[in-house]
């Protein structure tokens, strides 16, 4: 869980073509590489759009799990699939225009209803898709 005014560090080293190497300075967590889709790139592992895509839609699948956790509702299994589209903004560049993620959790009969207070109450507490919904300010110093 992210904790209140400490920072998220996460260091990217260049590797070749667009790729990079990411390091999130957690003990035992793998470095992932991150490239850019062909012809752009190599495609060797997921852009930037592809991860804030999985970043919104894991963040979902979380908080819905923690309500229904708390609600002491059975989880059996859960499958989510996201779409995101892109489009172009007022000056032609491309963008991230609206994603769309279905959550399929699989429960007994009695957790379902659980599931209903649930699903009123799941998105106000998924920290990246509700940061994306507002505008995030990102500062840039280069050199």
């Amino acid at each position: 869980m992210a904790e209140e005014g400490k920072p998220i560090q996460i260091d990217l080293e260049f590797i070749e073509g667009y790729q990079f190497k990411a390091r999130f300075g957690i003990p035992g967590m793998p470095d992932l590489i991150l490239d850019e889709m062909e012809p752009l790139g190599r495609g060797k592992g997921p852009n930037p759009a592809r991860l804030l895509t999985a970043s919104a839609a894991g963040c979902l699948a979380a908080s819905l799990l923690f309500c229904l956790y708390k609600a002491r509702a059975e989880v059996k299994g859960m499958k989510v699939h996201v779409e995101s589209a892109l489009a172009r903004n007022e000056k032609g560049r491309l963008r991230v225009g609206e994603m769309r993620v279905k959550i399929s959790p699989e429960m007994d009969a009695p957790s379902k209803e659980k599931l209903e207070r649930c699903k009123e109450l799941f998105e106000d507490f998924c920290i990246v898709t509700q940061s994306i919904r507002q505008g995030i300010p990102v500062r840039v110093e280069v050199g």
